[in-house]
């Protein structure tokens, strides 16, 4: 994949340090770019140009095509509709504008921008992402369900200030986790209390969450690269596998919730 000519690839050594974030991709990194010159990186086999596709090819399939089957007229609520569509948009696009443009000659402030528009993309699909699953559990507490709303999207705008300020991978897995484990009691309250919601989204909601922990997990662990360095520099590695295991995660998320918009057409709450 050539369609353009390509600068000299630096080896791990020779990038500049703030880079140097996986010791064991060895070769393949872009030299310092201008914007245009990291747009024409786009063509060319480098060692982001996988974690580049890997989300930017979803990013494009989901803005496209998804719209297409969200129920938008048949809810009496369109908002769920919008946050939804934009929960699955937004990891996958703060994604691909950092790894395209992190090489910039902005320099390590540039870097460390991008970087929080990455976090702060994965912060919005946890938080956008859960307040159709908020909404739906607690349909039949409507008092409960707007303090319980709004309290998860303040404590999410605290989430992405530790994850946006976080300075390891380990820090910034551990901004997402009280997000995962305040799903999980929603999942819990479906099942044990009075939450409701579609059986087979119940499911397809907990492979969301364990997709997205085990891809967190894989990123972390830097599996395979650590075992065969250089052997993953551009195809393979530890983040392109996260990546996967991210998009994944939202096909079921979103699956998940279009069970959830079906099921709660026909659904009456019960008198109290």
């Amino acid at each position: 994949m050539v369609f353009c000519k390509r600068p000299r690839l630096l080896d791990l050594a020779k990038t500049p340090t703030h880079l140097q974030f996986n010791k064991y991709v060895l070769t393949g990194y872009r030299p310092v770019s201008t914007a245009q010159e990291c747009l024409r990186s786009l063509f060319y086999i480098h060692n982001e140009l996988g974690n580049i596709y890997t989300h930017g090819i979803p990013l494009f399939l989901f803005l496209v095509l998804m719209p297409f089957s969200i129920p938008w007229m048949e809810v009496d609520s369109i908002w769920i509709c919008v946050v939804h569509y934009l929960a699955c948009l937004c990891p996958t696009l703060g994604s691909v504008v950092y790894h395209l443009f992190m090489n910039h000659v902005g320099g390590e402030h540039v870097y460390d921008t991008l970087l929080s528009l990455d976090m702060v993309g994965v912060c919005l699909v946890n938080t956008l992402g859960a307040l159709p699953i908020i909404h739906i559990t607690l349909l039949c507490y409507p008092t409960l369900r707007q303090a319980v709303l709004l309290a998860y999207v303040l404590l999410s705008a605290y989430g992405i200030y530790c994850a946006t300020t976080a300075r390891t991978n380990i820090l910034r897995l551990r901004a997402f986790v009280w997000q995962g484990l305040f799903r999980f009691s929603l999942f819990l309250f479906r099942v044990f209390g009075s939450g409701v919601g579609s059986p087979t989204s119940l499911r397809l909601f907990v492979i969301m969450d364990s997709l997205a922990v085990l891809g967190g997990l894989v990123n972390i662990t830097q599996i395979p690269e650590r075992f065969i360095p250089g052997w993953f520099d551009n195809w393979g590695n530890s983040h392109q596998i996260m990546h996967i295991m991210v998009v994944c995660a939202i096909i079921y998320l979103h699956w998940g919730t279009l069970e959830d918009l079906a099921w709660i057409k026909t659904y009456q709450c019960p008198n109290h």
